[in-house]
């Protein structure tokens, strides 16, 4: 089906844009298009063939109905910071931008609740409500240019993601448009609704079941106390083992981060924390909320595991300013190997927390194996790594290497009993991966959930699923087979 549209005549889809949303929000012209060719996933361009700009929920489904109608696919995109390609265009395809639709519709504190539309910001709902004494707990570390729409399609996680969980656990309903232009409502404003939990089945699904144009979330109250602790260790099985001791006690911190010696230096050398120490070979960061009497326990029993697993120091910050200081190194790590590297590659892999000495370990002999730096730096509380390969798109040959060894990490992921993605989602870049953790009947499975909500694969196709072209699995053609013609970008 998609292989028969490249010889399509745009004008007349063009025109019904125009008048559905007008001139100014339709664009075509090549230049500008170049704007929207990638997502965060810088290694893959693909100009769309036009783009659309919608203001609001109606004219997202006006949008979206015109694509129906000439059975023209389509890609929803928020801000465009995804990380697995999952907002990637395709060439003979409309891109759907949403990030207009920027309005916090409504506040209910009493309930805990706020109404936003997909373009909202992800910082922006923690600042509407943090006067009050309230935030919105996942927290990427794009937050401050993240949307809430893209958090929804990536079931993106965060920092505090240990304790509190990704965003699903934070969304308690959704208007959708369907792939068909029509408007639906799953789920609702009370925690618990009967039936079929379809929110839970939207949210994670890349744009493949349609577009979010207004989402309840969950809000929490500030805890009474915070405190932040920075160990440092000569060995990451220390480190490793020192998050094992900390969950087995039976503490869960609202925050769990590692960084390896690569990523504290190259921190150090681009944002200068000057509170991360250069010569430790790893380091936790560990933050623990709650009730202040909670907190101090909680914080000495932490610190005496970290002494007790062979730490060299352990310092501990309450004040705000301090404590953002300890973070703002890891929150800056992706940034900082810009820094270093003219490219980097960043893969999103999950493994069980008692894996992580064993799985460091391969991850080092595997950049070594295949000739290129790996930067570690991840979520060690539940195990989602994020490795992060330096290496130069202008050479010949190196994307293909790196994507080579990104693929051992995820397959070395899977190996151990772990996962391909924790909160990057799949996208067009982990898609060929798919089978190492699931069988034919999965993902057939997943297929027939997809194609009920999105019958004629018009909504992000070529995403999530491996297909023949793409990944060369020939012998999995009949699992999509409408999408066997599309190119890999």
């Amino acid at each position: 089906m998609v292989a028969a549209l490249q010889t399509r005549h745009w004008e007349p889809v063009v025109r019904d844009f125009v008048r559905a949303l007008g001139k100014d929000r339709v664009i075509r012209r090549k230049e500008e298009l170049l704007v929207y060719e990638c997502d965060g996933l810088t290694s893959y361009r693909q100009r769309p063939a036009v783009v659309v700009l919608p203001r609001s929920p109606e004219e997202v489904a006006e949008a979206i109905s015109i694509c129906h109608r000439y059975r023209v696919p389509f890609v929803p995109r928020g801000a465009g910071t995804g990380l697995s390609g999952g907002a990637l265009p395709l060439e003979d395809a409309v891109l759907i931008v949403a990030a207009n639709l920027r309005q916090i519709l409504e506040i209910d504190l009493e309930n805990q609740q706020v109404v936003v539309q997909p373009g909202v910001i992800n910082n922006w709902v923690t600042q509407a409500v943090s006067g009050a004494g309230f935030y919105y707990a996942p927290d990427p570390s794009s937050q401050s240019v993240c949307s809430v729409g893209g958090n929804i399609a990536e079931n993106s996680g965060g920092v505090h993601c240990l304790k509190y969980g990704v965003t699903t656990n934070h969304v308690l309903g959704l208007k959708l448009v369907l792939p068909t232009g029509e408007a639906v409502e799953v789920g609702g404003k009370v925690p618990e609704m009967p039936g079929y939990d379809l929110t839970g089945v939207f949210v994670g699904s890349e744009g493949t079941l349609g577009i979010a144009t207004e989402i309840t979330l969950r809000i929490l109250k500030s805890p009474e106390s915070v405190r932040v602790l920075l160990a440092d260790f000569t060995s990451v099985e220390a480190a490793a083992a020192t998050v094992s001791d900390i969950i087995s006690a039976g503490i869960i911190p609202a925050g769990l981060e590692m960084m390896d010696n690569f990523s504290i230096n190259a921190v150090e050398d681009v944002v200068a924390t000057r509170c991360y120490p250069r010569d430790a070979t790893a380091i936790l960061l560990i933050e623990i909320d709650g009730l202040e009497a909670e907190v101090a326990a909680n914080c000495d029993r932490i610190t005496t595991l970290c002494y007790q697993n062979g730490a060299r120091n352990v310092t501990s910050a309450t004040d705000p300013e301090e404590r953002l200081r300890l973070w703002k190194g890891r929150k800056a790590a992706f940034a900082a190997m810009g820094k270093l590297s003219p490219d980097y590659y960043v893969q999103d892999g999950v493994i069980p927390r008692t894996q992580l000495p064993y799985v460091l370990q391969e991850i080092e002999a595997l950049g070594e194996k295949h000739g290129y730096r790996v930067a570690n730096v991840f979520h060690a509380g539940d195990g989602n790594l994020h490795p992060l390969i330096l290496y130069d798109n202008s050479q010949p040959g190196q994307l293909e290497a790196v994507e080579a060894l990104g693929g051992d990490i995820l397959k070395l992921c899977v190996k151990v009993g772990g996962s391909i993605s924790g909160e990057h989602g799949v996208g067009a870049d982990k898609r060929c991966y798919m089978p190492e953790m699931f069988s034919e009947v999965d993902l057939e499975t997943m297929q027939w959930v997809r194609q009920t909500f999105n019958p004629l694969g018009l909504a992000n196709p070529t995403k999530i699923f491996p297909t023949p072209r793409t990944c060369g699995e020939a012998a999995r053609a009949s699992l999509d087979p409408q999408f066997a013609g599309v190119e890999r970008f």
